[in-house]
């Protein structure tokens, strides 16, 4: 069982990994997870990953904080649309699923 689907299920709990890779649960309120719930864990991990892998996109693409607010105030002084039209590009390139 790998240690970031649990630690994304359950949130950081108690377990060490030994050295040839198994999991050792120090969690006593909660028993160990079995190899049935890990593997429905993981199809609900990779689905959350593949739904909002548009986000991460965007936000490389997106231009830094620094630069977006000097495009706002280039618009503002010009009466440009720079700002909104990089906005719209990224979000274009990146649709959001239905």
């Amino acid at each position: 069982m790998e240690a970031h689907i649990i630690i994304w299920k359950l949130g950081n709990v108690d377990f060490m990994i030994r050295a040839d890779g198994t999991m050792e649960w120090e969690e006593q309120s909660r028993p160990a997870p079995t190899q049935a719930e890990y593997d429905v864990w993981v199809t609900e991990y990779n689905a959350e990953i593949a739904s909002t892998k548009y986000q991460r996109d965007r936000a490389q693409a997106y231009a830094s904080l620094q630069e977006q607010a000097d495009m706002k105030y280039h618009d503002d002084v010009n009466g440009t649309s720079t700002w909104f039209d990089h906005i719209a590009a990224v979000k274009a390139r990146f649709p959001k699923p239905e």
